[in-house]
């Protein structure tokens, strides 16, 4: 419980960002959808006042969540944690879902808790890929080499100074991200490119997932890269691909911040 006797709730949720403006609400003059505001306006209508929402991190336009974590406060009593997945979801639209609710410890946050992201691109290579597909995954008409593309993905490992994927219009004073992982694999008839750190700038997956696909494309070495990373001239860096392919895969937490019920 908090201070003024409030339950802290754990959210973990899904959604299809097709038709999303990102993650954050907007308000005033510039508001449009976007996930954190539908999610607000059903507990806002639960609890018959406004609720704030934390979400792990904000998703761009566009992109997707398989397991975004999200926590808000509440003072309803009476209502068991898990009760919120149906409650919240028979009032959410169809591209947005509440996977779990569980009680998390009071002082718990989303965003600063969070130890680690998880992203995955997913890419259709060398087949024109099925209508449905294309709001889930960028179309390559090519198959890059998978072995040259991990060989790049190997230097994503510890303090990075990432200026060579960050854009020009990211308003983060440090450009430095600590990384966990990177590597790409097939699963089914998909090419998968998978990256977890603690953070990311603005657009910074899918201008590594752009850059090393232009790297191989050009059959640049991993020395070569590593060169251009260490350079950060963004102008030497690939394109930013289109966030349909981007998934916001999960979210790693130093501890587990659930209660024991």
């Amino acid at each position: 419980m908090t201070e003024r006797g409030e339950r802290n709730i754990k959210l973990i949720i899904a959604y299809d960002g097709t038709d999303f403006s990102g993650w954050q609400r907007q308000d005033g003059a510039r508001k449009t959808r976007t996930v954190q505001g539908v999610l607000e306006d059903a507990l806002a209508k639960i609890h018959a006042h406004p609720v704030a929402l934390t979400g792990s991190g904000r998703t761009d336009a566009g992109v997707h969540a398989a397991a975004q974590t999200a926590n808000f406060h509440t003072g309803i009593a009476r209502m068991d944690a898990d009760r919120f997945v149906p409650a919240l979801n028979r009032l959410l639209p169809r591209d947005v879902r509440v996977l779990s609710a569980e009680a998390a410890a009071p002082l718990f946050n989303a965003r600063f808790d969070a130890k680690a992201r998880t992203y995955r691109y997913f890419f259709i290579p060398g087949r024109p890929g099925l209508p449905p597909e294309l709001r889930y995954a960028h179309q390559l008409w090519r198959r890059p080499r998978i072995g040259l593309l991990n060989d790049y993905a190997r230097l994503f490992r510890g303090e990075m100074d990432c200026t060579l994927f960050a854009s020009p219009a990211d308003p983060s004073q440090s450009r430095h991200r600590h990384l966990f992982n990177a590597c790409f694999f097939v699963e089914r008839d998909l090419l998968v490119f998978e990256i977890c750190a603690n953070a990311f700038l603005w657009k910074m997956v899918r201008s590594i997932a752009g850059t090393l696909l232009y790297c191989a494309d050009r059959e640049m070495s991993a020395e070569t890269l590593r060169d251009m990373i260490r350079a950060g001239s963004r102008s030497a860096a690939g394109p930013t691909l289109p966030p349909e392919g981007l998934f916001l895969w999960k979210v790693d937490y130093y501890a587990d911040p659930v209660v024991p019920a």
